[in-house]
């Protein structure tokens, strides 16, 4: 039996964040989905539109004898922008909100003091912490999105040149 932990995270679009979780050593899969919202069984169209109150997020499912919960929150907060409410890039709406989906009160703990941390360094974080209720799975085409478009517009112009950020920027933690 494994003891892996899992955590879910929005961070904007989560063709982006998938691509970027799917590079750290210990995390053992990821699943683009919506969360945080009240709308039961969203669809991308209807998450797209903002009235479902859904964030794009991904349930990161990782393996605390390689990577802490700690190191997991360097991940996501080195790789998208925490300081922007409801945007990211050209991303905009409360679908692309910078949100923690925290499964237990340890996650919350160690969001907020890791949270506090970075506003004490001077970053205005406004990251939300979020009680994780559902998780809704994406529609197929959403899983391994970039892998299987490398070369599409969004992927070539956002998420290549954001792995490659990544890459540099936290490289200790790759695979």
């Amino acid at each position: 039996m494994n003891s892996y932990k899992f955590i879910v995270l929005g961070s904007g679009c989560f063709w982006c964040t998938e691509a970027v979780f799917k590079m750290i050593k210990g995390v053992v899969s990821v699943v683009p989905g919506y969360a945080g919202g009240s709308t039961p069984n969203p669809t991308y169209e209807h998450v797209c539109d903002g009235t479902t109150g859904h964030a794009e997020a991904v349930r990161v499912e990782y393996d605390p004898a390689i990577i802490s919960f700690e190191e997991i929150l360097t991940v996501f907060f080195g790789s998208h922008d925490p300081t922007t409410m409801n945007r990211q890039g050209n991303d905009v709406g409360t679908q692309y909100r910078s949100t923690i989906l925290y499964a237990n009160n340890e996650q919350k703990l160690a969001a907020e003091k890791y949270i506090a941390n970075l506003k004490t360094d001077g970053l205005n974080v406004v990251t939300t912490l979020e009680p994780l209720a559902k998780f809704y799975e994406a529609e197929d085409y959403h899983h391994d999105y970039f892998t299987k478009n490398p070369n599409q517009a969004y992927c070539s112009a956002v998420i290549s040149p954001k792995l490659a950020k990544v890459k540099k920027k936290l490289a200790a933690l790759l695979k």
